[in-house]
């Protein structure tokens, strides 16, 4: 009896072409080059200010810029990516002036013409968030991939970019961050030119079925859904600006600050990566819910001044207080929003959550601070739990 052949098994193995050419690695490489850099602007860039000389008040004056900046302009940013022929549009538009904003940066030396540009950096950079996200949503419903894992990535980068530029300030001094920024700009913006064109369908007719955009914000369910998502959002403002100073106050070393915050963005890796699988029969409203429940138990427990081991394991719960909120939206949003208006409902969440509403509770945390320490993180369950009820009642609506 002749011997039979052996199996044969073929490996499957994607080309480097073959991958580049899939849509889910265009958007993964995009938020992997713009978190780059974000994680040097966010946290360093009031370091390059204070390189060229701003006085501590000068510094908060910059970031409060950043912020009007972003309310300002991120919703003409969406009016314009909704109404072009390319969604691509938009985003490289954004992503070039961002580029050219922080040349600008390299010979600013005059307080005014710094504080200008705090305002353009932070109108440029953060205004591109909403229209990447509700492209990309709208994408991965399209082209059948998870929007969580491309998310997931520019997060992973977003640490790297927070450790490689805190190691160059510490050799290299202020400048550095302005170099990191700029090269991350760079790349941002030859990401942005290859992601897909994402053609919309801007006849008449495409819309004429539809209500007017106005009344469709106001309605579905859409307050609800803004106020839930910029009130659990906004109730981060303690962490985001005096977490540190806090920690640092309670004996917390510092490396062991820097671990908290990886362990926060670790998380929401974790979190966009499997979001999908775990938490697939949930409903968008009930995902901001329990975020908003999460975050009140976070915000409460951290007032507490908690040891060191058990920060990390509420650290943990930023999985759920920020990404769950975050994600639950944009599932809102796609659900709800017709094509034409996604961008704009992205961006009408950012102006609250990461505009208004961020900025208040800021501005609440610094008195709460100066006033109780580390106990202030208590203050933030109030929009936890206002942002919590809000979810509550547009999941029952839903029902």
């Amino acid at each position: 009896m002749p011997a039979l052949p052996a199996p044969r098994y073929t490996a499957r193995v994607i080309s480097p072409a073959a991958l580049f050419a899939r849509i889910d690695t265009r958007f993964a490489l995009f938020y992997g080059a713009f978190y780059l850099g974000f994680g040097a602007y966010l946290p360093y860039m009031p370091v390059w200010y204070a390189e060229r000389g701003l006085s501590p008040e000068l510094i908060g004056i910059a970031a409060a810029a950043g912020m009007v900046g972003r309310v300002a302009v991120a919703p003409l940013g969406a009016f314009w990516s909704d109404r072009a022929a390319r969604r691509r549009d938009a985003i490289l538009a954004f992503s070039l002036a961002g580029l050219a904003v922080f040349l600008a940066h390299i010979p600013g030396t005059h307080p005014i013409f710094i504080l200008a540009l705090a305002g353009l950096s932070g109108a440029a950079v953060t205004g591109v968030i909403p229209l990447v996200d509700a492209f990309a949503m709208g994408q991965a419903r399209k082209e059948g991939f998870a929007f969580g894992v491309p998310r997931a990535f520019g997060s992973a980068l977003f640490v790297i970019g927070n450790l490689g530029t805190g190691a160059l300030i510490s050799v290299y001094g202020g400048e550095a961050v302005l170099v990191w920024v700029l090269a991350s700009a760079a790349l941002t913006a030859l990401a942005a030119a290859f992601l897909p064109a994402g053609r919309i369908d801007t006849s008449a007719g495409a819309a004429r079925h539809e209500a007017p955009p106005l009344r469709i914000l106001l309605g579905a369910g859409f307050p609800l859904a803004f106020a839930a998502s910029a009130l659990i959002q906004g109730g981060h403002g303690f962490y985001y600006a005096f977490s540190a100073l806090a920690w640092r106050a309670d004996g917390v070393p510092p490396w062991a600050i820097g671990a908290l915050w990886a362990t926060g963005v670790g998380a929401e890796i974790i979190f966009f990566a499997v979001w999908g699988r775990v938490l697939k029969g949930w409903s968008p409203a009930a995902m901001m819910a329990l975020a908003g429940g999460v975050a009140v138990v976070r915000w409460l427990a951290l007032a507490l001044s908690p040891p060191l081991w058990a920060l990390f394991p509420l650290q943990g719960l930023h999985a759920f207080s920020f990404a769950a909120a975050y994600l639950g939206f944009l599932r809102y949003a796609a659900d709800h929003a017709p094509e034409r208006l996604a961008a704009t409902a992205q961006a009408v969440n950012s102006a609250f959550s990461g505009g208004l509403v961020l900025a208040g509770a800021t501005f609440v945390s610094g008195l709460a601070f100066a006033a109780f320490g580390t106990a202030g993180f208590a203050f933030m369950a109030v929009p936890a739990v206002l942002g919590g009820v809000c979810a509550f009642w547009l999941a029952r609506r839903g029902r």
